[in-house]
C-alpha cells in the first residue's frame, strides 16, 4: 500500500476517533447518572489520545492529519442532544446513541485492518480496534442495566 493510501486510511480513524472523543463528550454531558458521565469522560480522552497516536502516523507517513471530524459524526452528536431533550435526559436513549456511535468505530477499524498495513502501523491499529470493541460492549452492558432500571429491557 502506498503512503497516500495509508495517509487516507489513517485520516479516515482520526475522523472517527475524532467524532467517539466529541461523542462521548456529549453523552457526558446529557446523562444524569454519575457512572456513566465519569465513564464518557474517560473514554474522551482515550478517543482524544487515539487521534493523537494516529496523527503521528500521518505525519510519519508524509501526511497532514485530518483536523475536522466527519459530518456524520456531527450528525450523530446532534441526535445524540435532540433525542435526550425530547425524552428528558433518558439515560437510556443517551446509551442507545453511544452504542451507535461506537459500532461505527469499530466497523471503521475493522474496514480498515482490512488494508494492506505496514506490520508496526497494524500493531497500532489493533490495539485501538481492541479498544473500540471494549467500549462498544462497555457501553452496550450500560444500556442494557438502564434499560433494566427502567423496566424497558
Amino acid at each position: 500500500m502506498d503512503n497516500d493510501k495509508i495517509v487516507s486510511v489513517l485520516n479516515g480513524l482520526i475522523d472517527i476517533s475524532r467524532d467517539g472523543a466529541a461523542g462521548f463528550r456529549t453523552c457526558a454531558d446529557d446523562t444524569d447518572d454519575v457512572t456513566s458521565k465519569v465513564y464518557f469522560q474517560n473514554r474522551a480522552q482515550s478517543c482524544d489520545e487515539a487521534v493523537r497516536v494516529l496523527s503521528a502516523e500521518v505525519r510519519r507517513y508524509g501526511g497532514t492529519p485530518d483536523t475536522s471530524g466527519s459530518a456524520a459524526g456531527t450528525l450523530h452528536r446532534a441526535w445524540v442532544d435532540l433525542k435526550t431533550m425530547l425524552t428528558d435526559q433518558d439515560n437510556v436513549a443517551v446509551l442507545e446513541e453511544c452504542e451507535r456511535g461506537e459500532t461505527l468505530a469499530v466497523m471503521a477499524y475493522e474496514n480498515a485492518l482490512r488494508e494492506e498495513l505496514p506490520g508496526e502501523l497494524r500493531a497500532i491499529l489493533d490495539l485501538q480496534y481492541e479498544g473500540a470493541k471494549r467500549n462498544h460492549d462497555r457501553v452496550r452492558q450500560l444500556r442494557d442495566a438502564a434499560r433494566h432500571r427502567a423496566g424497558t429491557a
